[in-house]
C-alpha cells in the first residue's frame, strides 16, 4: 500500500492566526479550569459535585485537543522553526 502524501505546509499568515486563536483558547480554558478547582474547595452537594466532575472532564478534553492542534500547526507551518 503506498504511503500517504506529505501534508502541505500551512502558510505563514494562517498559521500565525491559528496559533493566536489556540493561545486565546488556552487562556479561556485556564479560567474555566481554575474556576472548577476553586469550586472543588467548597462544600458541594452530590449533584453539584457531579456537574463539577463533568466540567473537569470537558475542560481536560478541550485542553488536550487544543494542545494537539497547537502541535500540529507548529509542525506543519512554514515558520515551524520559530
Amino acid at each position: 500500500m503506498p504511503e500517504p502524501p506529505e501534508p502541505q505546509l500551512i502558510p505563514l499568515t494562517p498559521s500565525l492566526h491559528l496559533r493566536q486563536l489556540s493561545h486565546d483558547l488556552s487562556n479561556a480554558l485556564e479560567v474555566i479550569l481554575q474556576t472548577s478547582y476553586l469550586l472543588g474547595t467548597v462544600e458541594l452537594n452530590e449533584s453539584a459535585r457531579q456537574w463539577r466532575q463533568l466540567l473537569d472532564q470537558g475542560v481536560q478534553q478541550a485542553t488536550n485537543i487544543n494542545r494537539e492542534l497547537r502541535d500540529y500547526v507548529r509542525a506543519h507551518s512554514e515558520n515551524a522553526a520559530e
